[in-house]
């Protein structure tokens, strides 16, 4: 090969060659100018970022939102106590069995509403058939004696006797008197009604049971007995309660004891109702402090009509503490996520941050932050509800 051909092949491996890079670029040179022009610039409304607390809004969500800082007022500190409901003991009675003996029929039941006096159980007793056997032989000699006052007024008016004899037949006849009636009321409270009491009385004839009876009305919220069972006076065998009324009670801590007086109004929250709160009135402080929980114990008239409320379930006792300048924000300015509280706050124009708030309840429309904000800081004092929706659909996105 001779030398003028070989540089002719270089020549042309040359051109080749850089044909072969011109078009590369040309290539790629479109695919970088598309990238370019999709991106938005950073910090451009309506521009995502990484942060997923952060957003950036449009004008037509901006319009919506009420941007200024904090404002300062008097608030009363509001103080949260843990407790439950009760039945209210001045209104329930815890029922025995007046004599001791066996329980031969059980009329009431869990949840039963009962009358006063209406007959709960019947208990059969050999103490029972003992006291009417008293109370037969007090009548008995009750009527023997009130004879012989009659025969002896007759035999004074013939001039038989004398007006001694005649006093002290009376006299006799008192204390058989006084003796059927103490026998009458020991039977009464062994559980015997008048008219019981009256039929034994005329006919002689001797009941084996007594009736044990509710002492009030309400409902029967306790039953410790079965049928058969052998109870004596120590025993409580029902407890009945009348549930119109309740006592939201709970145990407040020495240093707040001070904030809460008898006959105060108080708020109750009750988390199974869905932390809808109840007015109540303190029905009593507790005069002294428990020395293990350093506690006291303060009770609250609940009214019930509705029965909406259960005994045991648990509340929160809401009372006014102290009063102190703070730092109050619109409701309108907290969001509820993740069982907490947020505001929505400027880290810049027309780009906001959720972050944690601690928030006392709502007065007044207003709520204050138990943890102020810097001086001058900047939120969504109204339409947080707006930017916290537009954060939540951006997360859906994926953007």
């Amino acid at each position: 090969m001779t030398f003028s051909t070989l540089m002719a092949l270089g020549a042309t491996a040359l051109v080749a060659l850089l044909a072969s890079g011109c078009g590369q670029r040309e290539a790629t040179a479109p695919a970088t100018a598309g990238k370019s022009a999709t991106t938005p610039a950073a910090g451009a409304p309506g521009a995502a970022t990484n942060d997923p607390l952060e957003l950036t809004i449009d004008d037509a969500l901006a319009r919506r939102v009420v941007i200024g800082s904090v404002s300062t007022r008097r608030v009363v500190d509001t103080i949260r106590i843990a407790g439950r409901l009760e039945a209210n003991q001045n209104r329930s009675s815890r029922i025995g069995a007046p004599i001791t003996g066996r329980l031969t029929q059980i009329d009431a039941q869990i949840g039963q509403v009962v009358r006063q006096g209406q007959v709960l159980a019947e208990i059969n007793s050999p103490e029972l058939a003992q006291a009417q056997l008293n109370f037969l032989r007090a009548h008995s000699q009750q009527q023997l004696l009130t004879q012989a006052v009659e025969r002896a007024r007759l035999l004074l008016e013939a001039d038989v006797i004398g007006s001694a004899e005649l006093q002290r037949r009376q006299g006799e006849l008192t204390v058989a008197a006084a003796e059927k009636r103490a026998s009458s009321d020991q039977l009464r409270a062994l559980g015997l009604t008048v008219e019981r009491i009256a039929r034994l009385e005329s006919t002689g004839q001797i009941q084996p049971t007594a009736a044990i009876t509710a002492t009030l009305g309400g409902t029967v919220i306790e039953r410790k007995v079965a049928q058969g069972q052998v109870v004596n006076p120590a025993d409580v065998l029902f407890v009945v309660s009348d549930l119109t009324a309740l006592w939201a009670v709970a145990e407040v801590p020495e240093q707040d004891a001070q904030f809460v007086k008898t006959g105060q109004r108080v708020q109750i929250e009750v988390p199974a109702l869905d932390n809808e709160r109840f007015d109540g009135r303190v029905a009593f402080v507790a005069d002294v402090v428990n020395p293990e929980t350093r506690t006291v114990r303060v009770g609250v008239d609940l009214e019930n009509r509705g029965g909406r409320f259960k005994p045991s379930m648990l509340i929160s006792m809401l009372v006014e503490g102290r009063s102190a300048e703070r730092q109050v924000v619109p409701a309108s300015a907290v969001v509820r996520e993740g069982n907490a509280d947020h505001l929505y706050l400027q880290v810049r124009p027309g780009v906001f941050r959720m972050v944690p708030a601690e928030v006392g309840p709502e007065r007044d429309g207003m709520r204050a932050l138990l943890r102020p904000l810097p001086p001058g800081t900047q939120l969504a004092l109204d339409g947080a509800f707006h930017l916290n929706n537009a954060r939540m659909q951006r997360a859906l996105d994926g953007r």
